[in-house]
């Protein structure tokens, strides 16, 4: 019975992401396709961190080798865009996977120290090797096509990015639900005693590291193809992997389906934190409240605002947004078995 129910859920929100771009124009239709981005690289994270235990601040740093694999493939060797997502998520794969070795000596901030290094160091390296990159100034894109002629690009690549993220949303349900998964969990809980067990930390934390980082560079391949722009270091930027790792966290640490609400936060609080103020402002001056000279394109307010509304989420939501609808589903539960 519960399972069917799951699958039932499952189905709706399917058919609900089918729907969307009916309602939105093609500007909105994007900033949703971004949402759809975000939320894969939170599927990776979270195997990563919330099913094995292993912080990492380096997940835009994956990003960014899948988003520079599609852009030089394409772009510089003809290479059809389609083929270079699963290129680009090999390729972030195979540097998350070898560097899963040395991670296997760090645990806890030391580890999210050295994963924050990576969020520093591929940026720097792609001003370097500028021969590859085109450095500071990056890889111009061409405005994607769609071969299916009764869809706008737009939606093309909305129903791409959408049809992906499924994809590997069952693929990680089955990896996780599996032996992998259940050694993963062991690590998580008790690295000691997972040894003990038979369970090689060696082979699962690397695995775990490969796929997350597989994960992390198909989104940025389907960034780098829904940006639509240039790809440069400063598409991603360093706070890239805090935004990722706040998604998490926001979303529920340990729960696939609340990486959906993560990845609309990291999609939609920051450019809101910039709006918010003068909406505000503008709100209060309707009703007749003076405001002073309060500005607010001042520096350092969106990132206030910011703060603040991430303080707020996390009251509201101490355990992510998947815990607070468990919460909600408990409390309907109780009210609805109490004897009448």
């Amino acid at each position: 019975m519960r399972l069917a129910v799951r699958l039932l859920g499952y189905a709706a929100l399917l058919a609900v992401v089918a729907l969307v771009p009916l309602f939105l124009g093609p500007f909105r239709t994007t900033e949703v396709t971004y949402v759809g981005t975000f939320a894969i690289a939170l599927i990776g994270l979270n195997i990563l961190t919330g099913y094995t235990g292993q912080i990492s601040l380096g997940h835009g740093a994956f990003m960014a080798l899948g988003a520079y694999t599609t852009a030089i493939l394409w772009m510089n060797h003809g290479v059809h865009p389609l083929l270079t997502i699963p290129l680009g998520g090999v390729v972030a794969g195979i540097v998350g996977f070898l560097f899963g070795f040395p991670a296997l000596r760090l645990t806890g901030a030391y580890l999210a120290l050295a994963t924050f290094g990576l969020a520093i160091v591929v940026p720097a390296l792609a001003r370097r090797f500028e021969e590859f990159t085109g450095g500071q100034e990056g890889i111009l894109l061409d405005l994607p096509t769609s071969p299916v002629s009764a869809l706008t690009p737009e939606d093309w690549l909305y129903y791409l990015t959408w049809g992906i993220a499924a994809v590997l949303f069952a693929v990680a349900l089955l990896f996780l639900r599996g032996k992998t998964g259940r050694a993963l969990r062991a690590i998580r809980e008790n690295e000691l005693a997972a040894t003990s067990s038979g369970i090689s930390l060696a082979r699962y934390k690397t695995l775990a590291f490969g796929v997350s980082a597989f994960y992390a560079g198909v989104a940025g391949s389907l960034f780098a193809l829904n940006f639509s722009f240039i790809v440069n270091p400063g598409s991603f930027p360093i706070d890239r992997s805090i935004q990722l790792l706040l998604g998490l966290v926001i979303g529920g640490v340990g729960s696939l389906l609340g990486v959906i609400g993560g990845a609309a936060f990291v999609q939609y609080v920051p450019l809101e934190a910039g709006r918010l103020p003068a909406k505000a402002i503008d709100l209060l001056q309707s009703i007749g409240i003076p405001v002073g000279d309060l500005d607010p394109t001042t520096p350092g307010v969106p990132s206030v605002v910011y703060g603040l509304l991430l303080l707020l989420v996390i009251a509201v939501a101490p355990q992510g947004i998947a815990g607070l609808f468990r919460r909600l589903g408990a409390a309907t539960k109780r009210v609805y078995s109490r004897p009448k």
